[in-house]
């Protein structure tokens, strides 16, 4: 089992306290400093654009409950030059890197290829960025790029469009990764139809603006001469791509171009996972080598409790009591409200207890080649206790499902 580590750099108030922006910033680098002595893997960090508080001033604010700001990262490959100068084994990855924004999936992809240049000039450096991507989850970020609705038709079909969007983008993405000399119309054409949509009700919605029709035909959002990215003698043995959707279409295309791996929220339904796993052994570009289940990075909030002059059924119970306060404070910022269904679901995906109980929990709900990335900064503005936690998962919990699994074996 291989073990990251997850950082969402969120300011929101946690129990009415707010860090400022250079507190933010001194904990997250204080983190995944001790993330790379006691030997995790990856560091996972989240992206975010634009200011979430001003957006709740927007017609059509998509978290309008959200105080404070979603996160402060803003530019990955920024942040990852500065934890591979502060750091010494751990690797870094965007969790998730929005290609629709700023600047769209050409941008990226040349800004991308100049970091691994840089990165990778001194040969004896072997630690990559993991590339995480995907079409962004709140669209207000998109909308400031171009990326929404053109006219009534695209806003009825959004849900859908937006998807087809993001499948042309990553073919663009990842074909000039690759060094294509590539022109946008070599992309095919975007043509919804039924398939596309959700319910049949937003389709026959779509139909009533045009007419008995089968396929819908959209202007191309990016539209470009045939163009290259500069520079193409970039090493990409330092870059990894990990695409951040579960449309089977998407995964199975880019990976007719490149080696993509695939970025796996921790609320995906079990049954969905395996699926993954399953078709991802029979698409995965050969170049990677054979599909792998750490291939799939897992993220899962960690709330452990190893505080000393505790019995272990408080240690358990105050990381209880941490857990439901954690989510049902993210569910309130998130949606407005507390659902409990949805506080105990979110309860479900995420390891809770001292580091007996998290032990178990692991060995019993996790593949034995799983890769988990492992959120302890999740609503906790505490950095030194995000830090102990993070010490007593390495030198209590991992020792124990090492231990359990040789036994197995």
């Amino acid at each position: 089992m291989q073990y990251d580590v997850f950082f969402s750099i969120s300011q929101t108030p946690v129990d009415g306290y707010l860090p400022s922006e250079a507190e933010m910033f001194r904990s997250f680098f204080a983190q995944v400093e001790a993330a790379d002595r006691l030997g995790y893997g990856c560091a996972w960090i989240a992206e975010s654009h634009l200011s979430s508080q001003v957006q709740k001033q927007h017609r059509e604010a998509v978290i309008p409950h959200w105080e404070g700001e979603v996160g402060l990262n803003v530019d990955f490959l920024q942040l990852a030059a500065q934890i591979f100068r502060r750091t010494e084994r751990i690797e870094a990855g965007s969790a998730i890197l929005n290609i629709l924004c700023n600047g769209g999936p050409v941008a990226h992809a040349e800004r991308i290829a100049a970091f691994c240049a840089l990165h990778g000039l001194d040969p004896e450096e072997k630690r990559r960025i993991q590339i995480g991507f995907a079409a962004g989850r709140f669209d207000f970020m998109n909308r400031a790029y171009g990326i929404g609705p053109r006219n009534e038709l695209e806003r009825l079909a959004w849900p859908a469009l937006k998807g087809q969007v993001f499948r042309r983008a990553a073919q663009i993405f990842t074909r000039l990764l690759r060094g294509d000399v590539l022109a946008s119309a070599q992309i095919p054409p975007i043509q919804l139809a039924a398939e596309h949509f959700r319910s049949p009700e937003r389709w026959s919605e779509v139909l009533a603006l045009t007419g008995p029709v089968e396929v819908i035909p959209i202007e191309p959002f990016f539209d470009f001469e045939v163009l290259k990215i500069v520079p193409q003698e970039f090493r990409r043995d330092v870059l990894q791509l990990v695409i951040g959707s579960h449309d089977p279409v998407v995964q199975q295309e880019v990976n007719e171009v490149l080696p993509v791996q695939v970025f796996n929220l921790s609320i995906t339904r079990p049954d969905v996972i395996e699926a993954t796993h399953a078709r991802m052994a029979a698409a995965y570009h050969p170049d990677g080598g054979p599909w792998r289940r750490g291939y799939m990075p897992r993220t899962v909030f960690v709330f452990l409790n190893e505080q000393p002059g505790r019995s272990p059924e408080q240690r358990r119970a105050a990381a209880e009591e941490e857990a439901s306060a954690a989510l049902g404070a993210y569910w309130r910022a998130l949606d407005g409200t507390i659902d409990p269904a949805k506080v105990a679901r979110a309860a479900d995906n995420a390891l809770i207890g001292d580091v007996e109980a998290v032990a178990e929990q692991v060995l019993r709900r996790f593949h034995p080649d799983d890769r988990l990335m492992l959120w302890f900064d999740f609503f906790n503005h505490d950095n030194e206790r995000v830090i102990e936690n993070m010490v007593a998962f390495a030198e209590g919990v991992i020792p124990r499902v090492e231990a359990a699994l040789r036994e197995r074996t």
